[in-house]
């Protein structure tokens, strides 16, 4: 008998923590939610790197339109084309956002640059970024500085 009390108050316990946690979210107008990223290691010489995250949508399709950190003098967002087999970077001015879907953002397509670099990030170091979408809204992240997967490193920035 115990037990299925227990279990009957866990169940309205939980229910009132996830309704809790969707009312905040609603009220908070939180609708993106960073999944996973790091910033790419460079030898301390390079004045300048790439980052790469995903990034899930929950509500409208945006675009996301401006990024700033407080370790490069500029970030940019770019994309790989290729030109007569040649792989070439391209600034882009925004980068959509799907309705109810995922912004990956990774090596060898879409990524962000950081130009400029303050001084040279540490591996591991935790870098800060805000993003700015087309709607206003400001989402705050923070990447760690790791080595290239080794998987993508194949790609290279001409």
């Amino acid at each position: 008998m115990e037990l299925a009390i227990v279990k009957s108050t866990f169940k309205y316990l939980s229910q009132i923590i996830l309704l809790s946690c969707a009312s905040f979210a609603v009220l908070a107008n939180v609708n993106l939610v960073k999944d996973s990223g790091f910033v790419r290691a460079m030898p301390p010489s390079v004045p300048s790197t790439a980052a790469y995250f995903t990034l899930a949508n929950t509500s409208d399709e945006l675009y996301l339109s401006k990024v700033s950190t407080p370790v490069a003098k500029e970030v940019q967002l770019h994309t790989l084309v290729e030109e007569n087999n040649i792989i070439k970077m391209r600034q882009l001015q925004q980068i959509k956002v799907p309705q109810n879907g995922v912004l990956r953002l990774h090596q060898g397509g879409d990524h962000l640059m950081l130009i400029g670099l303050i001084k040279p990030l540490d591996l591991n170091q935790k870098v800060p970024f805000t993003l700015t979408f087309s709607n206003g809204q400001q989402l705050d992240i923070i990447l760690p500085v790791q080595k290239a997967k080794a998987s993508n490193q194949h790609h290279h920035h001409h």
